[in-house]
């Protein structure tokens, strides 16, 4: 049974060290942004239809080295625009994501990744590319 608590701690502790907090309130995000003088990830993604937005999130934004460097260096907030009845967002989710697509990615671009400032200023852009978590990280970080 001790065995059983510590092996249940242990996982508690890895997937709160390898997880992810991804939000959805871009005000909120530009907050702790300004505070902890970070820049922030915006993603727009197709989370249940777009082939691209999700291997995008599997191969890059799910891998341990991207968890491990986007807690230390970035906010990260996803604009996500699902299709299927199942995963449909409140009417207030989706006004709110249609208000960020109409500033940061006007061209309606799946998956679209920006690199914000602390205030909001577009440092960068890109999207999905077939290169390693390690390359992915280096190019946010150049922005």
């Amino acid at each position: 049974m001790r065995k059983l608590s510590l092996l249940f701690l242990f996982t508690l502790l890895v997937n709160s060290i390898y997880s992810q907090n991804w939000q959805t309130n871009f005000d909120e995000v530009k907050k702790q942004a300004q505070a902890s003088n970070k820049n922030i990830i915006l993603v727009f993604s197709g989370s249940d239809w777009c082939a691209p937005c999700i291997k995008l999130d599997k191969e890059i934004f799910k891998s341990n080295e991207f968890i491990s460097y986007s807690n230390e260096h970035f906010i990260l907030l996803k604009a996500d625009f699902p299709r299927k009845k199942q995963n449909t967002l409140t009417a207030e989710q989706q006004e709110h994501n249609r208000q960020l697509a109409k500033t940061y990615n006007k061209n309606g671009y799946f998956p679209f990744v920006v690199t914000l400032s602390p205030a909001g200023k577009v440092l960068g852009q890109m999207g999905y590319e077939k290169i390693s978590p390690t390359e992915y990280i280096h190019k946010l970080a150049a922005f």
